[in-house]
């Protein structure tokens, strides 16, 4: 099946849903990559992250090619790594900050290479990749206030990079999710309420716990992502779990009000789909327009399956024509 708007909670579907015969694929296929490196546990964090990218390489292969594709020292604390993809040169045109996913300590924007290409090209944006600092050497906030500075940057400098400044996106994945729309909380609340002018949030994580039947249909082994996972990177990314009350922590709990126009990618079979239900309906309740599309048979990272995948192709180009008309007018 295709994607659909939809606001229907978790408990709402009758029967056990199957994933889609190419996102299973992906999802053996990536799970058959990380087992023959054994246990992650054993080896040293720099060490598990080369596996990380190891495993995702073939995933980032092919694709859209760019016309331009350039890098940048954004300035922050401490600095953070910028690459900017232009689709085509052809005069200042929108930016869209795309945050990777990966439990805020693993994964980078090579990684997620491919992923950032598909949405320049579709959507006719300037996607600006921030290479963020990983978890536990840089714990909470410091990616978070890094993703501020960069919108900052490009809100002042963004001509320098042929990116029109009065139209920026944000989005990201899984963690990076977290990080978009906790950059727009953090922007709002500075006073920079009309800087971002759309967000999009793929399968993100908004809060801290799961219900005990998202933990039963989507948080055990077989799965892309499993709450053992997750608990183990909310442990990673915290300095104290009472920072879990933060709201720049867990934006389901966030006064929502004031933020820009939302897109939501939400797979049918995830760990962290029922955070994406809950945070479209609270976001509508704050009176903030909100698209929700739901994609049967999806997991966790599905788009990272562009290569094989027309599901994955489907959430890009509604993405994409989301993205264009959102951001269509100064």
């Amino acid at each position: 099946m295709g994607a659909h708007e939809s606001s229907s909670p978790l408990s709402a579907t009758t029967s056990e849903p199957k994933l889609d015969p190419d996102v299973r694929r992906f999802v053996t296929d990536v799970q058959a990559a990380w087992s023959r490196h054994g246990d992650l546990s054993a080896v040293s964090r720099a060490a598990a992250r080369r596996i990380a990218e190891e495993v995702r390489a073939p995933w980032k292969q092919g694709g859209p090619r760019m016309e331009s594709t350039q890098e940048r020292m954004v300035r922050a604390n401490p600095p953070v790594r910028v690459r900017f993809y232009d689709p085509d040169r052809s005069g200042p045109k929108p930016a869209f900050i795309y945050l990777h996913g990966g439990g805020w300590t693993t994964f980078s924007i090579d990684t997620h290479d491919r992923v950032m290409r598909e949405y320049a090209a579709r959507a006719g944006v300037v996607v600006a990749g921030v290479d963020y600092a990983l978890a536990p050497e840089a714990k909470y906030p410091i990616a978070l206030e890094q993703t501020v500075a960069v919108a900052r940057y490009l809100a002042k400098q963004g001509g320098e990079v042929g990116v029109d400044p009065t139209r920026i996106a944000i989005g990201g994945d899984s963690a990076g999710g977290n990080l978009a729309i906790a950059a727009s909380l953090r922007l709002r609340d500075l006073g920079d309420t009309s800087l971002i002018r759309a967000m999009v949030l793929n399968y993100g994580v908004f809060a801290r716990e799961s219900s005990p039947e998202a933990i039963r249909k989507y948080g055990g082994e077989g799965n892309i992502l499993t709450i053992d996972e997750m608990e183990g990177l909310w442990q990673t990314y915290l300095s104290d779990p009472a920072q879990a009350q933060d709201p720049l922590v867990c934006p389901l709990g966030a006064d929502l009000k004031g933020l820009p126009p939302a897109f939501l990618v939400v797979p049918e079979c995830d760990l962290l789909t029922e955070q994406s239900i809950a945070l479209a309906d609270r976001l509508r309740a704050a009176g903030v327009p909100v698209t929700t599309n739901i994609y049967r048979g999806a997991a966790h990272s599905f788009l990272e399956a562009i290569s094989i995948a027309p599901l994955a192709a489907r959430a890009f180009d509604d993405t994409a024509l989301w993205l264009r008309a959102t951001l269509s007018t100064r």
